[in-house]
């Protein structure tokens, strides 16, 4: 049984259960990756239920003992008797109101419509033990060596699809078990979009290029983000590439265990507003694990106070709509006096 399991466990009193069935947790708690079943834990037990499909699998990498599921809520209930559990904690910020009725009917214990579970997990899952550092590490590694890949491949005439998909089979033949999400790849005047979608746009002299991408390793994700230029960059291209590149070194300076989310925010958004305001619309960065995006979250209005050993993005942005965008991010590790930066590739301008 891992430390998770553990924890939950401590949290729990004998006649309350916790039931957790969002497939990121799952895995959390199982160090087993699929897409079915749920976990139940009470105080002195846990059990991983899941169907035929994976319980070969599930068996020999389960860090909690599995059972195969053919009626899931009549399997349930049997743990509830043999238990003696009143209560059960669901995961309310994943559960729908139709799951949670539909377990209210079926399930012969009281489903508390508490965010107990929810939070725990979050809380448990922001800070990273040794091995999921090393996983995430080994991600950010492949994701410097994509971009050390894909730089000569940036060519005049070439299409944002045509690079995005470079850089997807170069990761996966490197041994990326999949994308840690869709990759972006935009050019010119498509910079200014954050979330543009690789489209039939061919690279033309002069256009700022914005790839934002991670590799998967061991089910642990990472997360960068690089801004170049082709042939030539304008005075205007080298002030926003330099006021976003001095608003992510400040923040990053302030970084470390202790500090709200919020303020580290701030010191970035403070930089670029004073320069080019209402230009930087999202959150300066998130926390990264098992999903792309985790808790806690630099926004203006997280206040959580950061913990050593949480995975956080510092990625701030200009974005001048029609025009062009830049934006720079790292993976940084939270520690007791700062941080540990694991992006190893160069953030100068570079003119391809």
């Amino acid at each position: 049984m891992n430390d998770s399991v553990k924890k939950i466990q401590e949290m729990l009193d004998d006649g309350t259960a916790a039931l957790v069935t969002n497939a990121p947790n799952r895995f959390y708690l199982t160090d087993f990756n699929n897409d079915a079943g749920c976990v139940f834990i009470t105080r002195h037990f846990a059990v991983f239920f899941t169907d035929f499909r994976y319980i070969e699998a599930a068996a020999k990498i389960s860090s909690i003992p599995v059972l195969e599921s053919k009626r899931l809520f009549d399997e349930i209930n049997e743990q509830i008797d043999k238990h003696r559990i009143k209560k059960i904690l669901i995961e309310t910020d994943f559960v729908t109101m139709q799951v949670f009725t539909r377990m209210q009917e079926s399930l012969a214990a009281e489903v508390l419509a508490s965010d107990i579970l929810s939070k725990k997990l979050k809380e448990l899952r922001s800070v990273k033990c040794k091995t999921e550092l090393q996983l995430i590490e080994k991600a950010q590694e492949l994701t410097d060596e994509t971009f050390s890949y894909i730089l000569p491949r940036i060519e005049v005439g070439r299409r944002e699809k045509d690079i995005m998909l470079d850089m997807e089979l170069f990761m996966r033949k490197m041994g990326s078990e999949g994308v840690s999400f869709d990759f972006i790849v935009v050019s010119g005047k498509n910079t200014s979009l954050p979330h543009g979608v690789p489209s039939e746009k061919r690279i033309e002299k002069g256009d700022f290029v914005t790839m934002d991408f991670g590799a998967v390793i061991g089910g642990y994700r990472s997360d960068m983000t690089r801004t170049v230029a082709v042939g030539f960059a304008t005075d205007e291209q080298k002030a926003v590439y330099s006021t976003v590149l001095k608003a992510q070194t400040s923040a990053i300076n302030e970084i470390k265990a202790g500090k709200r989310c919020c303020d580290i925010d701030k010191t970035a958004r403070d930089i670029i507003e004073r320069i080019y305001p209402n230009t930087f619309g999202h959150g300066l960065g998130h926390s990264v694990g098992i999903e792309i995006h985790e808790s806690p979250a630099f926004n203006t209005r997280d206040d959580t106070v950061l913990q050593e050993n949480t995975v956080m993005t510092v990625e701030p942005g200009i974005y001048l709509a029609d025009r062009f965008g830049v934006r720079i991010e790292d993976m940084v590790i939270v520690k007791a006096n700062g941080v540990k930066n694991i992006t190893k590739s160069s953030k100068e301008l570079l003119i391809l």
